[in-house]
């Protein structure tokens, strides 16, 4: 694959490269490629979750609360 880029974009990624954070522009590409995918897919599971039904249980105060108590009387 043979990716054309302006001339400012080409430049970045050439100085990403001479900086020494990567051995080669493909590299470069190959990583924001993957940071593109674990975006989106956190992105498609946050949507999943806020579309999915409210649990039965309870987060609040009293519950957390308990939490703490139950964890001071490990110490």
């Amino acid at each position: 694959m043979n990716i054309s880029l302006p001339e400012p974009l080409k430049s970045f990624v050439d100085s990403q490269v001479a900086d020494g954070s990567y051995s080669s522009s493909s590299e470069y590409m190959r990583e924001l490629l993957r940071k593109e995918q674990d975006r989106v897919r956190l992105r498609e599971l946050l949507l999943e979750g806020a579309a999915s039904p409210l649990s039965d249980n309870v987060w609040d105060a009293e519950h957390f609360e308990k939490l703490r108590k139950r964890l001071r009387e490990r110490k």
